[in-house]
């Protein structure tokens, strides 16, 4: 899955000081999330497992949890490099079925052009012992200053900026 010597823990929820996050953070039954950074690429890592309460087909997990899953590594990706972004557009191709209880790997990768970010991302994992590639993504987010987001904002660029 991912290689542990590559990477940084990186703790979203504590960066997100009183505020919540409607995916990161860990509830065993719904969406338990992990965050790394990549010490070759600087790219953030989200590992995430699906409980039984994200449930939508019988067995599966609902398409809505694992658009909410990219939605939120993309944001946080786009953070780790320092960008506070908002989502204007986000589009998810379905690739495999997701068994509940599976645990998957989404990274990201970011193209900027002024204000304007394009992400990519995929979800990876294993079905049935065999690498498989789940669901891909893309987004388009609209920059905005680290200050409009408050001392939360804050917290999270110093973060960023101690882990580089």
């Amino acid at each position: 899955m991912i290689d542990e010597s590559l990477v940084i823990t990186v703790n979203m929820v504590k960066a997100l000081g009183d505020r919540r996050s409607f995916v990161a953070g860990d509830a065993p039954s719904r969406l338990s999330t992990e965050f790394f950074k990549r010490v070759d690429t600087g790219g953030l890592v989200m590992r995430v497992h699906f409980g039984a309460d994200t449930e939508g087909p019988p067995g599966l997990a609902h398409s809505g949890s694992i658009a909410a899953a990219f939605s939120e590594a993309m944001i946080f990706s786009a953070w780790a490099q320092g960008h506070g972004v908002l989502a204007i557009r986000l589009n998810t191709t379905y690739k495999q079925m997701l068994p509940l209880g599976s645990t998957v790997l989404i990274e990201t990768q970011i193209t900027i052009d002024g204000l304007r970010m394009t992400m990519h991302s995929t979800m990876s994992g294993q079905l049935q012992g065999v690498d498989a590639i789940f669901a891909e993504a893309e987004g388009l987010f609209m920059a905005i200053p680290a200050a409009k987001f408050g001392i939360d904002g804050h917290k999270v660029a110093q973060m960023f900026a101690a882990l580089s």
